[in-house]
């Protein structure tokens, strides 16, 4: 069984984060595993007000979420081409679930993927036969941290009913999007959908249907997350040298998708 990933990618300082809250990976029922990364949970209990910002992989997550000053609700979260932030106060809970990008077509087979691309959604608009409220009681409620999973798997599992050619689908996607976040060779996308057998037509619709983002948007995504982890762990990055590393032409094109990405040059975001 593989662990869950341990690097920080997406998470705007991590080490601010990690002070605050208690943060777990942990790993789905073995079902779960071809299309769900991981489950993430998050507990705090804050003196003070803190906010959090995430650059998002390209994927969905499912979010179960209690605050301070709200009930536990559950929803859909698509990929989000902005910098989220959520401001933390008093005490509270998230128990989320990140697919694979490509992975949560499998349980919702008769939407594309863009349908949630940008979007937060109630947990009803995507399974309008589940009860939402005790959905989301039954994950939030237990302290118990493998209680918790256990009722992630025990909602996750019956959703899991796409017909065997959506599956095939669903996993040539999957593993493309993990080509691309490994292959640091992956610079145009007209010669990766080449290498693949692929139109440069077909690798589009692909993604649009089962990822909710182009292929060119996820080379560039997991570009940024490499820098902002570079630049977070690293005082002294050689920025040319790391642009010419993750594929760019030349520094100025690196220092201008992160800038987009976060609002601020690399260098700032270092600091």
């Amino acid at each position: 069984m593989a662990a869950p990933r341990r690097d920080t990618r997406g998470i705007v300082d991590a080490p601010g984060l990690f002070t605050r809250v208690q943060f777990r990976r942990r790993t789905p029922a073995a079902p779960l595993r071809p299309y769900v990364e991981h489950y993430w949970l998050i507990d705090w209990d804050l003196s003070e007000p803190y906010a959090t910002h995430v650059v998002p992989h390209p994927c969905v997550n499912i979010v179960f979420q209690r605050y301070a000053d709200r009930p536990g609700f559950g929803e859909v979260a698509g990929a989000g081409r902005e910098v989220f932030a959520q401001r933390l106060t008093g005490r509270g809970r998230v128990c989320g679930v990140q697919f694979r990008p490509g992975g949560f077509r499998p349980f919702t087979p008769e939407r594309p993927a863009t349908d949630w691309t940008d979007r937060r959604l109630p947990l009803a608009t995507a399974f309008g036969h589940i009860d939402a409220d005790t959905t989301a009681a039954a994950v939030l409620e237990p302290d118990d941290e493998d209680a918790r999973v256990a009722a992630l798997d025990a909602v996750l599992t019956p959703l899991l009913r796409a017909e065997p050619r959506s599956l095939d689908q669903a996993r040539l996607a999957m593993r493309l999007a993990d080509r691309i976040r490994t292959d640091r060779t992956i610079r145009r996308v007209a010669d990766f959908a080449r290498s693949e057998g692929l139109s440069l037509r077909a690798l589009q619709r692909l993604f649009a249907g089962y990822v909710g983002v182009s292929p060119k948007w996820v080379v560039l995504r997991y570009r940024v997350h490499e820098a902002l982890e570079r630049a977070a762990s690293d005082a002294e990055v050689d920025w040319a040298a790391l642009a010419a590393e993750l594929g760019y032409s030349d520094q100025a094109h690196l220092i201008r998708d992160v800038t987009a990405t976060v609002g601020v040059p690399p260098t700032a975001y270092a600091r």
